[in-house]
Parts: C-alpha cells; sequence; structure tokens
C-alpha cells in the first residue's frame, strides 16, 4: 500500500474514531433515547461518508491524481476499520463496565420504540412478544452486542468501500 494512502487511511481512522465517541458522549450526556433516534442513525452515516469522500479526495490529491479501484477500497476500508476498532471500544468500556445501567435503560428505549412501531402497523401481538423476547436477550449494547455491531459496521464499510473506490478510481489506469 502507498504510503500516502496508508499515512491518511490511518489518520482519518482515528479521526473517525473520535468523532464516534465524541458523538456517543454527547448522546451519552444530553439524553440516552438519542441513542434510538433514527434521524442521528442516519446523520452518523452521513458523516461516515463524508469523511470517506474527503479521506479518497485527499488520497487521490496526494497521489497525483491517479488511484485505482483496490487502492480506493483498500485505503477506505482500513480507515473504516480502525474508526469503528475505536468507537466499539469506547461502547464496550462505557455501556460494559462504566455505566452498565444506561445500557439497560437505552435497551429499554429500544423496545419501546420496536413495539411502538410494530403496534403502529398493527402487527399482531404474538410477534410484538417475540420481539420483545429476542430485544431483551440481546441487547446492541452488551458486549456481544457490540461485537456483533462490529461485523454489522464492517459490512457496511465495505459496501460504502466499494462504492466510493469505484467513484474515485482514476479512470486512465487498471479497475483492479
Amino acid at each position: 500500500m502507498n504510503a500516502n494512502f496508508k499515512k491518511n487511511a490511518i489518520n482519518f481512522g482515528i479521526i473517525s474514531g473520535l468523532i464516534g465517541i465524541a458523538a456517543t458522549t454527547l448522546m451519552y450526556l444530553i439524553d440516552l433515547k438519542l441513542f434510538v433516534n433514527l434521524w442521528i442513525g442516519f446523520g452518523m452515516i452521513a458523516i461516515w461518508i463524508i469523511i470517506g469522500v474527503i479521506l479518497l479526495s485527499k488520497s487521490k490529491k496526494a497521489n497525483q491524481g491517479n488511484m485505482t479501484f483496490k487502492e480506493g477500497f483498500t485505503t477506505y476500508f482500513l480507515s473504516a476499520v480502525i474508526g469503528i476498532l475505536i468507537s466499539t471500544a469506547f461502547n464496550i468500556f462505557l455501556f460494559n463496565f462504566f455505566d452498565t445501567e444506561a445500557r439497560d435503560v437505552v435497551t429499554q428505549h429500544l423496545l419501546d420504540m420496536q413495539v411502538g412501531m410494530m403496534e403502529k402497523f398493527n402487527t399482531p401481538q404474538e410477534q410484538i412478544n417475540e420481539a420483545i423476547v429476542k430485544i431483551k436477550e440481546s441487547s446492541q449494547f452488551s458486549l456481544k452486542g457490540q461485537l456483533f455491531g462490529i461485523f454489522q459496521a464492517m459490512l457496511g464499510a465495505i459496501v460504502f468501500g466499494l462504492i466510493l473506490a469505484a467513484i474515485f478510481k482514476s479512470k486512465n489506469k487498471e479497475t483492479f
């Protein structure tokens, strides 16, 4: 991997991890209900995409406007993995060691939101009860839930990485 791409991937990975920590800390301090707010979730996805666009744009520019698909994807994915691991490590510490009660409160907010949505769509009570059991058994903020979240985030990073790498690859170089 080109030194410029590697340096940018590491720097932007650290930046995205710190942004994740800052967002989590703000939601934790302001209101735990923010952890289940869909608009905040969409906003965070938009931030990660913007970071990816800036990362690949800067990396391509630093390489005299040349970047293969593979270089773009690898740069984005390395950055995403670093950011995911940093922010998830913080979340694991926060919800499983520092304040386990907050984890339970957020899980209850998630449960309330899911039940409300299901009732809104006239879901049969039996299915609502099954969903309640599943949510209680597999809290996304438990240690196991956080580790599973790493894999989900990496799958998302693969999708975004493929798209962004295709957009930013140089037209005059081979694509792979």
